[in-house]
């Protein structure tokens, strides 16, 4: 975990890569997508914590038609900036069996965990899965998984802020950010 200086610092060193409002106008056009996609489904949605949180509570007032919400906790970073072994931390409490299920996350990396989610959550029995990530990292290489909605597309670097962390801080900016090279 940084000291408050040490993120400070990290902050000042960074490089805007979205802004606010690129950020708040791509929720947007998700939303507008996502409704077009899934208003007649009544979706179960589901939240990958702790990343998506911002993004989660961004897009849901958005969303124009009735839900059901739960949330996962998986995660490979655990407060690093390289991933590890899947930590399944909370699985849905909401039955999944026979749902339409729609997951949220910050951003599609390597796709290992939402890969690692879709198969649990096809193995439990949804009828249908979907995905929404704010950001699409291009990491020059085929990924397990892609998303049904993506917000912004990231060039390969280690990205933080509107959810997601570096070294545990900055999950509360409004943009996204890049550490320097």
């Amino acid at each position: 975990m940084l000291s408050s200086d040490e993120a400070k610092r990290l902050l000042d060193t960074a490089e805007l890569i979205c802004s606010a409002d690129i950020v708040s106008d791509a929720v947007r056009c998700m939303a507008a997508d996502i409704t077009a996609a899934l208003s007649d489904r009544y979706p179960l949605v589901l939240s990958v914590m702790g990343g998506a949180v911002v993004f989660t509570g961004q897009l849901l007032p958005l969303l124009r038609f009735p839900l059901d919400f739960d949330y996962i906790h998986a995660s490979r970073y655990h407060n690093e900036i390289n991933g590890g072994q899947i930590d399944w931390k909370v699985v849905p409490k909401e039955n999944i069996q026979g749902r339409v299920v729609l997951v949220l996350d910050d951003i599609l990396d390597e796709g290992v965990t939402l890969a690692a989610i879709r198969e649990r959550v096809i193995g439990n029995g949804a009828a249908a899965f979907y995905s929404a990530v704010l950001a699409d990292k291009d990491i020059g290489r085929s990924k397990p998984i892609s998303a049904d909605f993506i917000g912004v597309a990231l060039p390969n670097r280690y990205v933080f802020g509107f959810g997601m962390d570096v070294h545990g801080a900055w999950r509360n900016l409004p943009a996204i950010y890049a550490m320097k090279d």
